[in-house]
C-alpha cells in the first residue's frame, strides 16, 4: 500500500519540513482527511457555538492553523460569520480562500500573534498537536487573547498520550484566568481508530 501524508505527518520535524509537507499535500488534503472520516471540525464548531448564543456569532473569531479551511467552513455552518484565518503554509491557504468564507487569511511563522484582542474566539482545530505545533503554543494563544474570549482547540489521540503536551494544559487549567467550559472525547479519524478531545476555555 502507498504511503499516505497521514503517515508521514507525524514524523516531520521542524517548522520547514513540517510547511513543506503540508504544501505538498494541500491539493489532496480534504480527500485524504475526509476519507478517514475527520470529524473534528465539526465537534470543535459545535462545542463553540453550543457556548454562544447565535445573536453573538457575527463576534471576530481567529482560526489559527487554518489549514485548507474545514474548520472555518464547519464554523461558518454554525452561524459564524467574521471569520479569519492565518497558517503557515501558503498551499493551504490557496485552498482555504477558494471557500469564500474567510475575511482575510494571512501567513503565520507557526507562532501566536503577539494580540489576539479584538477578538472573541480563537480556534485551533488539529494544531497544537503531534505533527504539528508545538505544546508551548497553547498557552501562547491564551495570553494573546482578551478577557471573556473563548479558545476552542483539539487534542489528538496521539498528543492525549504525550505528557509534554498535558503537561502543559494542566498548567494553563491551574492558572485562575482559564475557566475549561467544556471537554469531550470522541472521533478524530474514526476510520484509523484515532480520537479526539475537544476543549474550550473561556479567558477571564
Amino acid at each position: 500500500m502507498a504511503e499516505t501524508y497521514l503517515d508521514k505527518v507525524y514524523t516531520v520535524r521542524g517548522d520547514e519540513e513540517t510547511r513543506a509537507l503540508y504544501d505538498d499535500w494541500a491539493g489532496s488534503y480534504d480527500a485524504e482527511v475526509g476519507g478517514a472520516g475527520y470529524a473534528t471540525p465539526g465537534r470543535v464548531a459545535d462545542a463553540l457555538a453550543g457556548l454562544v448564543a447565535e445573536a453573538d456569532r457575527g463576534r471576530p473569531l481567529f482560526d489559527f492553523g487554518c489549514g485548507t479551511g474545514l474548520g472555518g467552513a464547519a464554523l461558518a455552518a454554525r452561524g459564524f460569520t467574521d471569520i479569519h484565518g492565518c497558517d503557515m503554509s501558503p498551499g493551504m491557504l490557496a485552498e482555504a480562500g477558494k471557500r469564500g468564507i474567510y475575511a482575510d487569511l494571512t501567513a503565520s511563522d507557526g507562532t501566536a500573534p503577539k494580540s489576539l484582542g479584538r477578538f472573541a474566539f480563537v480556534t485551533a482545530i488539529g494544531v497544537i498537536s503531534a505533527g504539528a505545533a508545538l505544546a508551548p503554543l497553547l498557552p501562547a494563544l491564551f495570553d494573546a487573547m482578551a478577557p471573556g474570549a473563548l479558545l476552542a482547540f483539539s487534542y489528538n489521540g496521539h498528543t492525549l498520550e504525550d505528557a509534554v503536551y498535558m503537561d502543559t494544559l494542566g498548567a494553563l487549567l491551574d492558572r485562575p484566568d482559564a475557566t475549561l467550559e467544556f471537554s469531550e472525547d470522541g472521533p478524530h479519524l474514526p476510520d484509523l481508530d484515532l480520537p479526539s478531545r475537544v476543549m474550550v476555555i473561556r479567558k477571564s
